[in-house]
């Protein structure tokens, strides 16, 4: 490894940055170099060749026009991008990267050969298309071009300034693009359903290494002391986790909250600097699957549907199955007590099939307990 390319993979470790990388065709030097510094574990989610035509289709979820191509890569660096939000630490910047490429093989080829390589953050679409000049280096050459571009792009991603020092000729310079999103396409992105969430991070325990979240869902219409409360007593109970707020944009059976709704609501977290994360999920089977080794903390009211087979077509069987996969996932659900029907319910009041039981916890009505709701606040300020 050249003493340059170590520099640049030795900062790109330091950047507290974490990327899911999706390659095909090329580029494959770029991984020894990566994942043989110390501090790989940190940088790296997961890496996967979807080499294929089968295994490209199931990744992206539908079967490329053009395999080697700009789309392509744009399309395998979003992918990416959303398996990093869900497999990243914390309150770490993610980054979801794409290559696709046709070099240099055992038989001739026809047309160019050329790669494509693609980043996707939060706000940032980055795509270089090279086409090399055909005959005039071996695949494993080519190979290590590709190479230097792709380390060069997730260094541009982390914000580490890169130089490459190849050998590429003057027709060979990149094309580059870039697009900006702002904060009301990204919301939108989550939306449509194109990105999985948007996280807002406005506390001030940014700098601490969590293992996982400790997550409130609601609508918080609007956030009220008992919310902050009931989070603040389920962090102390979970001291490795990440606390936020998590509001689903999208509702099981009413229409999607609009760009400006959520950020009216985000504005709120942001006054009292609190981090929110808002997603596309309204069901928890789902929010499982998105935040994975996550703990939820719900009211006893929600804890009771959880477990109520009405809620699954009346199939009990259904209901544990989902549950089940919630479990294995490493998903718990710490619950706090809640009036229901004019009674306040604590966990142990409900019945909660014994294959699920050690997923809930007990938040203890002496550590919270305030008859305090969204519902009550609206009411009483009127239209």
């Amino acid at each position: 490894m050249e003493s340059w390319v170590r520099a640049v993979v030795e900062a790109i470790h330091s950047s507290r940055a974490q990327a899911v990388i999706y390659l095909a065709g090329g580029a494959s030097q770029a991984l020894g170099w990566l994942l043989s510094v110390p501090g790989a574990s940190g940088t790296v989610l997961e890496v996967v060749v979807p080499y294929s035509m089968a295994s490209m289709a199931q990744l992206l979820g539908k079967m490329p026009l053009q395999f080697t191509s700009k789309q392509a890569a744009e399309d395998m660096a979003l992918a990416a991008f959303n398996r990093a939000l869900k497999l990243s630490g914390p309150g770490l910047q993610v980054m979801g990267v794409g290559f696709t490429g046709s070099l240099a093989s055992s038989r001739p080829k026809h047309g160019e050969h050329r790669f494509y390589v693609s980043t996707r953050t939060q706000n940032c679409l980055r795509t270089s298309h090279v086409t090399l000049s055909k005959g005039l280096r071996s695949r494993e050459e080519e190979d290590k071009v590709s190479s230097y571009f792709l380390l060069k792009a997730i260094a541009d991603g982390c914000k580490v300034p890169a130089t490459i020092q190849s050998d590429v000729q003057e027709p060979e310079l990149p094309k580059e693009s870039v697009e900006q999103f702002d904060e009301d396409q990204e919301l939108q992105q989550v939306i449509d359903g194109q990105v999985c969430m948007k996280v807002y991070h406005f506390s001030d325990s940014m700098d601490k290494n969590f293992n996982r979240k400790i997550i409130l869902p609601g609508s918080f219409n609007p956030l009220h002391d008992g919310h902050l409360r009931l989070l603040e007593v389920a962090s102390s109970m979970c001291d490795d986790g990440l606390p936020c707020f998590e509001i689903s944009a999208i509702n099981a059976d009413k229409p999607p909250l609009s760009i400006a709704e959520i950020k009216r609501r985000v504005e709120q977290f942001r006054k009292v600097g609190k981090n929110v994360i808002i997603s596309n999920q309204p069901y928890f089977y789902k929010k499982a699957e998105l935040f994975p080794g996550s703990a939820f903390v719900i009211g006893a009211d929600t804890a009771a549907r959880l477990v109520n087979p009405k809620y699954y077509g009346g199939d009990y069987n259904r209901m544990l199955e989902i549950l089940l996969e919630c479990k294995n996932t490493g998903t718990t659900f710490l619950v706090g007590g809640r009036n229901i029907e004019g009674v306040f319910k604590v966990l142990e009041d409900l019945d909660i099939p014994v294959e699920l039981r050690e997923m809930f916890i007990s938040i203890p009505e002496e550590k919270f307990r305030m008859d305090i709701s969204s519902t009550d606040i609206r009411k009483k300020q009127g239209p």
